[in-house]
């Protein structure tokens, strides 16, 4: 009768309907749908504590979690997030990767397509998947809440459709983050009041986990438990704040089949290298019989810049399961080897470049490249570290504690605005004085990028954007710049894919290096990584309008200004055309 009760309680079947939502929010399992249908998400930010080395803290969450829940969906379905706001910082949410056709105001950066939703606020993205299907992520786009505000953004092909490979016996999301056992709100704002270089952070983590080799984690490790003879595809995700991570896995082989949600050509490697916003789907084949070890999986940095950076690795563990009517499998895993592999140094750029340099699109009938082979505009961007004049009556600790640290592209460190470009851009307020038009197409000052610096280190502030009309396709050339150091720059394009299409060291000689250009199978990308002391070349079409933001995924470089926006206008067809702003977008 007890039974009979609850089961007719009101509340009861409330929170027994809560409790199936939340089931059914966390499941990667979307079996369930047959074509397209429209998943629901609701994402609460709310402070939750937090313990990691032996520190607890409390952090902003995604319903509690860290890292926060997945999303999964299928190519072609309609995807709707409504974003409830309980913690005092302002918040945005970015879904890294996805294209956003028609869809712009759902892409989330701050200041860029939204403002930020409040606290006590809400706001619903709303976005469909079109033309993509394998792993991304979705992070926080707003100062460096990004620190703890990230997850898995699944996309499975459509129904009876299939991998360009053969199925594996499971899928396991890896996502390599970050852990600060202060707040990293606090690190960048005193890092942009007194224009020096952001503290570290104390850890790097496997999903939240920092893993044995730090102090007081052993009981805190990513555990992967396998059995022989299986094909596991890994689903690596780098969303740490500010380093490119190596990766490797003890004995065993990865065999790198997707990057950035793109099927590849697939190539072997005992180690890999993914910068922040870079996603890559590995296939890992266990051994075909149960041997007697476990096997470290480590992430350590690539570093190539002058200031300082988190020398740390994280360790998660490879483990064969034993059969549990073995008595004596507690035993044997006490008693296993452990074996350890071995990572690049830590400024291995040759390694970098070669391992780069074996992505190729797969090109096939099914999944083509599209790469532009005629090019209609063509940029040409410096990117690079440089300084701001300490202003007067203050005291900078910046170089040569006279200035302040500071970003830039072409030279100009950009600054956001107090209203969203999109929706200044959308009701034609462009002469409202947020923005200008005239960001340069080529470096206004000309110099040796990759040789002696310039003695004058200075950048200039604007906030200065790029007209594209609709279907313009461009080719761009990232140039890194030796000023403060030579460094890698993971740039990331908001609402496009691109392909790389050339990359090398030195200075890009537009005479020789276009001679080169792969046009055939170039990988597609929505995050490259500047080689340090190099450069790069990306095209793509200029079809989706709207306003994109792009800018590298270093936090402190995007925090200094190492950014900048395009405005791609309408076409004349209704579907080229950027639909009206919803009704709950935030307001500033």
């Amino acid at each position: 009768m007890g039974a009979a009760y609850l089961l007719s309680s009101p509340k009861f079947v409330v929170a027994f309907l809560l409790a199936l939502s939340s089931l059914w929010l966390d499941s990667p399992d979307v079996c369930e749908a047959s074509g397209p249908v429209t998943r629901h998400y609701k994402f609460d930010i709310i402070l939750k504590n937090v313990t990691r080395l032996c520190r607890t803290k409390s952090i902003v969450t995604v319903n509690g979690k860290f890292p926060g829940p997945r999303i999964v969906a299928r190519e072609g379905d309609r995807v709707l997030v409504r974003v409830v706001n309980h913690v005092p910082n302002n918040i945005s949410i970015h879904w890294h990767g996805i294209r956003q056709l028609q869809s712009g105001w759902a892409d989330g950066p701050s200041y860029i397509t939204q403002c930020p939703i409040q606290t006590n606020q809400s706001y619903v993205y709303n976005f469909t998947i079109t033309g993509q299907r394998g792993t991304l992520l979705w992070h926080a786009h707003i100062s460096w809440l990004r620190a703890t505000l990230y997850g898995p953004l699944i996309i499975l092909p459509k129904d009876n459709d299939s991998y360009p490979f053969a199925k594996p016996h499971k899928e396991v999301p890896i996502m390599f983050g970050e852990w600060w056992n202060v707040d990293p709100e606090a690190v960048i704002s005193e890092a942009l009041q007194t224009g020096k270089g952001p503290n570290v952070s104390d850890a790097y983590t496997i999903n939240g986990l920092p893993g044995p080799l730090y102090n007081c984690s052993k009981k805190d490790t990513f555990r992967l438990n396998v059995e022989p003879g299986k094909t596991y595809l890994l689903r690596l995700i780098n969303a740490a704040l500010n380093d490119e991570l190596f990766f490797s896995i003890a004995n065993h082989t990865l065999t790198i089949v997707e990057a950035d949600a793109s099927y590849i050509k697939p190539f072997t490697t005992k180690v890999l290298l993914i910068a922040p916003g870079q996603t890559t789907n590995v296939l890992l084949n266990t051994k075909p019989y149960y041997p007697n070890a476990t096997f470290l999986m480590l992430a350590g940095p690539y570093f190539t810049g002058m200031g300082t950076f988190d020398n740390s690795t994280v360790a998660g563990i490879v483990e064969y399961s034993t059969t549990l009517s073995n008595p004596s499998s507690s035993t044997l895993i006490r008693n296993r080897k452990l074996f350890r592999p071995i990572l690049p140094r830590i400024g291995d750029t040759s390694f970098v470049a070669n391992f780069s340099s074996k992505f190729r699109s797969l090109a096939s009938a099914k999944f083509p490249a599209k790469v532009p082979r005629s090019v209609e505009r063509r940029f040409f961007f410096t990117v690079g570290l440089g300084t701001h004049p300490c202003p007067k009556n203050q005291t900078c600790q910046g170089p040569n504690n006279q200035t302040k640290f500071a970003a830039s592209i072409n030279n100009i460190s950009f600054v956001l605005p107090s209203i969203a470009l999109l929706q200044t851009h959308f009701f034609g307020h462009s002469n409202n004085g947020m923005y200008s038009t005239d960001f340069p197409t080529f470096t206004l000052h000309p110099f040796n990028y990759t040789g002696t610096p310039p003695n004058n280190t200075n950048v200039s502030n604007g906030t200065k954007v790029v007209v594209l009309p609709f279907n313009t396709s461009v080719e761009l050339v990232f140039q890194d710049t030796s000023i403060l150091g030579s460094e890698s720059h993971p740039l990331h394009l908001h609402g496009f894919n691109f392909f790389v299409v050339g990359q090398g060291f030195g200075n890009f000689d537009p005479n020789k290096d276009p001679s080169s250009f792969n046009i055939v199978d170039p990988v597609e990308r929505n995050t490259v990584g500047v080689p340090s002391g190099g450069w790069v070349v990306i095209r793509f079409l200029a079809n989706n309008p709207g306003v994109w933001f792009m800018h590298c995924h270093f936090d402190v470089h995007l925090s200094w200004g190492l950014r900048m926006a395009w405005i791609v206008k309408d076409g004349k067809l209704p579907n080229q055309k950027l639909p009206p702003p919803p009704a709950d977008l935030p307001k500033c």
